[in-house]
């Protein structure tokens, strides 16, 4: 495949009519060469492009450069001014102001005030976004002073919240387009308006989403790219190629196939990267439907536990790019992760031993249960060879497992919305803290049919409902951990998910592509200060 330029592009069909010529870049007085077109690669093709109404990690690839956040945040994870030029919060960790940054205006020119926040927390963050009943829970009104000023006033402090106010987890969508729709169906999903350093000019379904320079952006002078033009390349392979033509110059979400990781990474024009997921933190678990009785008994979820070899999933599926998890809390959060707790070790003896403990006796043909599994695999083929695999091991233990592959929305309606599952593999991001990503999974009240990423399996444990809600609301840290620690103990001792790998995510870039966001959320931040080079 021949390297891409403007001019071949609009010959193909690909670039809209009205962006077909390239704008000519120019270098400024710093270095900075301004103008251009960076090609991007997104993988899967989102569902939406409000990542905090339709969550999921393409979405944010994309939805970070539309929508800026109350805070960006650095590369040590620090939270600096964005919407809010500053902030401060009250020695009981009652209230929380922050004061709005003035003349920002929504990319339709209506201007972004404090009514907008407000509306977005009440409405979206708190109501339909999966984590965000969590992270909120502590946040009891949101008043708005003036047009400036917001104060969030809280049960007590809330450390968890400086976590995740930067703009596709705590997602300020504009109140005048949203109020009195429903956010998850709203139209503006697909078409968004925001307040970020790019502007929504296309979608073309299957082929590409172009952003363009947003020219009233209140960080003056930027963005210093004309346009993104996010391309869909659903084959693999075909992404390779077009990373090493530089047909794309950034690619995120695991763009290529694992197995030809380590040749792409030997090309001289091309950067890997593994560090811009790490606060996302992916986690690859295994869900039970708990609304099938068969599932309501704990020996048959340990059976599961103990028949999938998870250490062969990371070598042999993953080519060593995950590591075996331990707990559903990720050993990158070390001041949370709980070393040391109880394991279901591979061992098709011991699975097999439980499932008849269970009553769940061979059949004359060697069949124990049947049951269907769903995998998405949207996301790469790896998904569906980690099905696969785990297919073969569970049939060795007498269980017949059919294999369900969806894209991504229709996996998103099928488990999400209606329920319709025995099993179910995925993975989630589980973030900086344990509330942000890691107890959607089990809290009973983040059952929300239709909102993806939820808590899909129905698990509903009185006991776990205390210790999470306990997280919530404990101020205290020490006093806090500890509960992390317990939930932590009765997911493993109640298998309430089989949490199989942590994942190491990556992207590969040009180097060429200069003023990236480096650091653990390089994938989940804004292009706003991105160029390349000639």
């Amino acid at each position: 495949m021949m390297a891409i330029s403007g001019g071949a592009l609009a010959a193909s069909g690909f670039l809209p009519s009205a962006i077909a010529a390239q704008v000519s870049s120019h270098a400024s007085g710093d270095g900075v060469i301004k103008g251009g077109t960076l090609f991007a690669n997104v993988t899967p093709e989102p569902a939406g492009l409000v990542a905090g109404i339709n969550i999921s990690s393409p979405a944010v690839v994309v939805s970070s450069s539309i929508f800026d956040g109350l805070v960006t945040y650095d590369k040590d994870y620090k939270p600096q001014p964005q919407l809010a030029e500053s902030w401060e919060q009250s020695a009981d960790g009652k209230s929380i102001t922050f004061h709005l940054r003035k003349g920002v205006k929504w990319h339709d020119g209506h201007p972004f005030t404090s009514a907008d926040v407000q509306w977005s927390i009440l409405n979206v963050v708190k109501k339909t976004h999966p984590r965000g009943a969590s992270n909120f829970a502590k946040v009891t009104a949101v008043e708005t002073p003036d047009d400036h000023t917001v104060i969030l006033r809280l049960t007590g402090a809330a450390p968890v919240l400086w976590s995740v106010l930067f703009g596709t987890e705590t997602q300020i969508v504009p109140k005048h387009l949203y109020e009195g729709t429903n956010p998850l169906t709203n139209p503006w999903n697909v078409k968004p308006i925001g307040t970020g350093a790019f502007k929504f000019k296309e979608w073309v379904r299957g082929s590409h989403i172009v952003l363009e320079r947003n020219e009233d952006y209140w960080d003056t002078g930027k963005p210093y790219l004309d346009r993104i033009i996010f391309k869909m390349l659903p084959d693999a392979g075909a992404r390779s190629v077009a990373l090493e033509s530089n047909e794309i110059q950034f690619a995120a979400n695991n763009p290529v196939a694992e197995s030809d990781v380590a040749r792409l990474a030997a090309e001289p024009n091309l950067v890997l990267d593994t560090e811009g997921w790490q606060v996302p933190a992916p986690i690859f678990f295994f869900d039970f439907n708990f609304r099938r009785k068969t599932f309501q008994d704990v020996r048959v979820r340990k059976a599961f536990a103990h028949a999938i070899d998870r250490k062969g999933l990371a070598d042999i599926v993953w080519y060593g790019l995950a590591n075996v998890a331990e707990s559903c809390v990720p050993s990158f959060q070390k001041q949370f992760f709980k070393p040391g707790l109880p394991q279901h070790e591979f061992s098709p003896e011991k699975a097999e031993q439980l499932l008849d403990d269970a009553g769940l006796k061979r059949g004359p043909d060697g069949v124990r249960l049947r049951i269907n599994h769903i995998t998405e695999v949207s996301y790469g083929q790896v998904y569906l060879r980690a099905a696969e695999y785990m297919q073969q091991q569970l049939k060795h233990v007498g269980i017949e497992v059919e294999l369900i592959n969806l894209e991504l929305a229709a996996m998103i309606r099928r488990v999400f919305g209606e329920y319709d599952f025995d099993t179910f593999s995925q993975w989630y991001s589980a973030y900086p803290d344990p509330q942000i990503g890691v107890t959607r999974r089990f809290w009973s009240k983040n059952i929300k049919p239709g909102t993806p990423s939820s808590n899909d399996s129905g698990y509903s444990n009185p006991e776990m409902d205390r210790i999470i809600e306990g997280i919530q609301q404990e101020g205290d840290v020490e006093k806090r951990q500890q509960y992390i620690w317990q939930m932590q103990e009765l997911v493993q001792t109640d298998v309430a998910s089989v949490n199989l790998l942590e994942l190491k995510f990556f992207g590969f870039y040009s180097k060429k592509l200069q003023g990236l966001r480096k650091g653990p959320m390089l994938f989940y931040s804004t292009l706003a200060d991105a160029w390349l080079e000639k």
